[in-house]
């Protein structure tokens, strides 16, 4: 009995700092018995219970409202009230056809744009939710499509991102020849073949700059062009080497006589490379052999000369002194560029990798794995590893 009455009196007691009154005069009446302590003691105790556990839910609730209202901050508004909205579009399948062209380097937006006002489409909003339902490798093409008014968004996107259906765009790829150019951009643009040749004969005049020399080869820049609207020879191929001599200046290839030396050695660096890790080594075998006044001894100029492939040449073709781009034979660059080549040849020319190389061979063509030596044993090993190759290929050919 006197435990419980010590712990009693120590709950209620109330303690008072010097020169203060009590908060009451009259001591706390004693309980009555053990049993009505008890009862005290359960009370006092389910009370800290509830306590404990309406501070816990006061906080559970807080940290809710916290992560509700960041939500909504960073997404624009919460989860739970956050709705698509629905952009205007037709139902398709669309009405009286037309043509439609989408310009090379044009954004989804100013396509959208375009449709709209060409009465495609009903929004933009349509189009570019439908560019972006679409799958991840589709992309808009440049070309001419035939599409017709009222297409419903989703449809005009599936035919805008199919290579099959663009018509009237010509594309030049790195290390093309003007030739296999030329007779891509007479099908295309419905200008005669006629035309184009008489351009070349004229050897690009008022089109090509001083040092090409009047030959239109490596002098077109690879890359996408709308030659259904250009409506003559002159303006395709004027376009082609403007955008060769704009491009050229962005890289910052010196020009005169010394960017037609670029450009001749890089498309040759072009059409031996069949890796791009091998871009600047080869470029600085080229280097290499001139300096030393060896001959370059590149089948790929013989090729260009005889217009075939590396694969088809024959022993005449490369014993032909005759022919000034048989660089087995003569030595130093070749007349002119033997296509058009790329930004990494360009550049592999212009910063070629250091060694001291003199020799490359593809051993295998299925790898593309090239050998690079100074050693003219070590050539001829690798030599027989390719014809080794060959003749093994060769025989699982027959």
């Amino acid at each position: 009995m006197a435990d419980d009455m010590q712990e009693f009196f120590q709950d209620k007691v109330q303690w008072v700092a010097d020169g203060q009154a009590p908060v009451s005069a009259m001591p706390p009446r004693p309980p009555r018995s053990r049993r009505e302590m008890r009862r005290r003691r359960e009370r006092r105790k389910h009370r800290k219970q509830i306590m404990t556990i309406i501070i816990a839910l006061a906080v559970v609730l807080a940290t809710s409202c916290v992560v509700i209202l960041v939500g909504g901050l960073r997404h624009g508004a919460p989860r739970i009230v956050a709705t698509k909205e629905v952009a205007p579009d037709y139902p398709g399948p669309g009405g009286q056809p037309l043509e439609f062209t989408v310009e090379s380097g044009q954004g989804a937006d100013q396509v959208g744009a375009n449709l709209v006002k060409a009465g495609v489409v009903k929004s933009t909003a349509a189009f570019l939710q439908a560019i972006s339902s679409a799958q991840s490798e589709s992309r808009l093409l440049p070309g001419t499509f035939d599409l017709r008014l009222r297409m419903k968004a989703s449809d005009v996107v599936a035919i805008l991102t199919d290579r099959s259906k663009a018509g009237g765009f010509l594309q030049v790829r790195a290390g093309e020849r003007v030739r296999d150019v030329v007779a891509r951009a007479a099908q295309l643009s419905g200008v005669p073949q006629s035309e184009f040749d008489a351009l070349i004969q004229a050897k690009g005049e008022d089109i090509l700059p001083q040092e090409a020399q009047g030959n239109f080869e490596g002098w077109l820049q690879p890359g996408e062009y709308d030659v259904r609207k250009a409506g003559s020879a002159k303006a395709i191929l004027g376009n082609l080497v403007s955008k060769r001599i704009e491009h050229l200046d962005q890289l910052g290839v010196p020009g005169g006589q010394e960017r037609q030396t670029i450009l001749n050695t890089a498309s040759i660096t072009e059409a031996e490379v069949n890796k791009s890790e091998y871009y600047s080594k080869v470029a600085r075998v080229i280097e290499n052999r001139l300096a030393k006044g060896m001959p370059l001894g590149m089948d790929s100029t013989v090729a260009y000369s005889n217009n075939v492939s590396a694969l088809k040449l024959t022993d005449a073709m490369l014993k032909n002194a005759n022919d000034p781009y048989n660089t087995r034979v003569h030595q130093g660059l070749p007349p002119g560029p033997i296509g058009s080549p790329g930004d990494e040849a360009i550049q592999a020319v212009m910063h070629p990798e250091s060694g001291d190389w003199l020799y490359f061979v593809t051993v295998n063509m299925d790898t593309g794995e090239t050998r690079f030596s100074d050693n003219p044993d070590q050539f001829n090993r690798d030599v027989k590893e390719y014809k080794a190759w060959e003749s093994q290929h060769n025989e699982q050919g027959k």
